[in-house]
């Protein structure tokens, strides 16, 4: 059911919501892009890794959140995870009067990678959500029959990164142990199908040795945020610098410092669960 209570004009902020730390590389993207654009970001750390829950509980979760942005008022959303745009993004497009305004973060990397004519055998690492889903694969065969999709559940991945390990012998080995399994052998490009990815960049690269493309989602998501703002004429066309605001739904000392890797150490997390007392 529609909420009926989102009416978006340019000065509102962007909300963005993923299971944790990692729609943070999402909300950096669209900050670098967009500087004069307030953000509001819930990271749902309570429930968090949404990859390893049911589509029940992801569906529940994402409406939930989705409805605390649109009260903010948020003037759009960005479901910033993978595992909740595979699972819920029609959910949470029916509770908006118009559904235009939720953007997920796979139909703009389908979108980018089936447009650059070079990309033919494309890997893919997720969440064991993301890749049961097969929703990437059912967009490719839909957009372009002849490229081949080979794609690899990570699980530990989210989890580890969300603890903090990151550019480090740990996460090194244990990417690396990922990426020699020979599933992957051949492809000519990788999707970081995860938010989280991004944060293991270092180690992704360090295994492929630059010998072919890693694509980024939060980089191309950003673009398609600012296409869409632009088209509705959303853009804040104010100068002056955002206040940007950061809840989570369970406190961790260790999701302030990853955002403040991000966001400075002015950055300060507000704890609202939203499920308390339920």
């Amino acid at each position: 059911m529609s909420t009926g209570k989102f009416s978006p004009k340019a000065s509102y902020p962007i909300g963005v919501f993923d299971s944790g730390i990692g729609g943070l590389t999402v909300a950096k993207a669209i900050n670098d892009l967009l500087p004069h654009e307030q953000l509001v970001y819930f990271g749902d750390t309570a429930h968090m890794p949404y990859g390893e829950k049911s589509p029940h509980a992801i569906k529940d979760y994402s409406i939930k959140i989705a409805e605390f942005l649109i009260l903010q008022p948020c003037k759009l959303i960005v479901i910033a995870c993978n595992s909740a745009s595979a699972t819920a993004f029609k959910q949470v497009q029916a509770i908006l009067p118009d559904k235009q305004f939720v953007i997920n973060v796979i139909d703009p990397v389908v979108e980018h990678i089936v447009s650059q004519d070079k990309y033919k055998k494309i890997g893919l690492i997720g969440t064991k959500r993301t890749v049961s889903s097969a929703v990437y694969k059912k967009k490719f065969e839909k957009a372009n029959p002849n490229m081949q999709l080979k794609s690899l559940a990570t699980p530990l991945l989210a989890p580890m990164i969300e603890e903090g390990f990151f550019n480090n012998k740990i996460s090194k080995t244990i990417v690396h142990s990922y990426l020699d399994n020979p599933h992957l052998t051949g492809i000519e490009s990788i999707i970081l199908a995860c938010t989280h990815y991004p944060l293991i960049i270092n180690e992704i690269s360090s295994y492929y040795k630059g010998k072919l493309d890693i694509i980024n989602s939060a980089e191309i998501v950003s673009k398609a945020v600012q296409r869409f703002l632009d088209e509705k004429g959303l853009l804040n066309t104010k100068k002056t610098e955002p206040k940007h605001k950061f809840f989570v739904s369970d406190y961790t000392a260790s999701f302030e410092e990853t955002a403040k890797i991000f966001f400075g150490a002015s950055l300060k997390l507000k704890e609202n669960n939203l499920w308390k007392g339920k």
